[in-house]
């Protein structure tokens, strides 16, 4: 990836960093921490990578993005508005009672979602049913969903998984959001479910492991990823729970607490001083 577009994508990355910030202290609630995590991994996809026109939402030859840890719908709106599948405006309208954008992105009401999720575990399953699809109508689209790396815990991950090699999916990509923390603390703490590569591999799965930050790495990962056939592919992917604000790094409370007024203030203008800084370099 070349410099210049490179530079572009983490402005872009702080933007939506941004705009997670802005949605959770407007609506007093939400999680922050995993939505910071995986802003580089949509980041690359909606921007760089997949076949998808905001005027055209349900094209039916369009490429799929299922976000299964559902309550990271911050990140999913934050990257939605940026791409123009909806206005800027409706982010200060997020867990309203009037508002579109429920605290789990919901289908039915919100250009660009492809699935409801919320209740983990499940998203791997729908993602297989669209690559599935894909494959048994002729469809050349590529299937993309986001994990949790708590949310794997979930049995129906794993029950996703083994179907997911039986029916040779090769048109799926799963990327794993592994920021290490959940909502009680540490991952390998609460229900470890360590060494996830190996586990991916015994079930059948191409896998390949990346810094989550680096979009370098995130679009060799995809690249390779479309070589691969006759098997699905993971893009276990090491990030930082709460990326981009210091104070919210690495800190399991940020898992479901929004910042409050100061809070937001003072990760804003953090943010604003990185964009501003890549603005230097540009």
């Amino acid at each position: 990836m070349d410099k210049s577009k490179e530079l572009e994508l983490k402005k872009i990355a702080t933007e939506i960093r941004k705009s997670i910030i802005i949605q959770t202290a407007s609506a007093g609630s939400g999680h922050p921490g995993g939505s910071l995590s995986g802003v580089e991994i949509l980041t690359y996809l909606y921007f760089v990578e997949m076949n998808i026109d905001p005027k055209n939402p349900k094209d039916p030859d369009r490429d799929r993005f299922v976000l299964s840890k559902g309550h990271a719908s911050p990140l999913l709106y934050a990257v939605l508005a940026e791409k123009g599948f909806i206005s800027k405006d409706e982010l200060t309208g997020f867990r309203q009672i009037h508002s579109n954008l429920q605290g789990h992105p919901d289908m039915k009401k919100v250009p660009g979602v492809e699935m409801s999720t919320g209740s983990l575990g499940q998203g791997l399953s729908v993602a297989n049913g669209m690559a599935l699809a894909g494959k048994l109508d002729g469809k050349r689209y590529r299937v993309y969903v986001l994990l949790g790396d708590g949310e794997i815990q979930e049995g129906q991950i794993w029950e996703a998984a083994m179907t997911a090699a039986h029916y040779k999916l090769d048109n799926l990509t799963a990327f794993l959001d592994h920021n290490g923390l959940q909502i009680d603390g540490k991952i390998t703490e609460v229900m470890s479910p360590e060494p996830v590569d190996e586990k991916f591999k015994a079930f059948g799965w191409h896998v390949i492991k990346i810094d989550g930050h680096d979009f370098n790495q995130i679009e060799k990962a995809v690249a390779e990823a479309k070589t691969i056939k006759g098997r699905p592919t993971i893009i276990i992917a090491e990030t930082v729970k709460g990326k981009g604000v210091s104070f919210m790094e690495n800190e399991a409370g940020w898992h479901g607490t929004a910042p409050n007024k100061e809070q937001a203030q003072k990760a804003l203008e953090e943010l604003q001083k990185q964009l501003e800084s890549l603005e230097v370099q540009g």
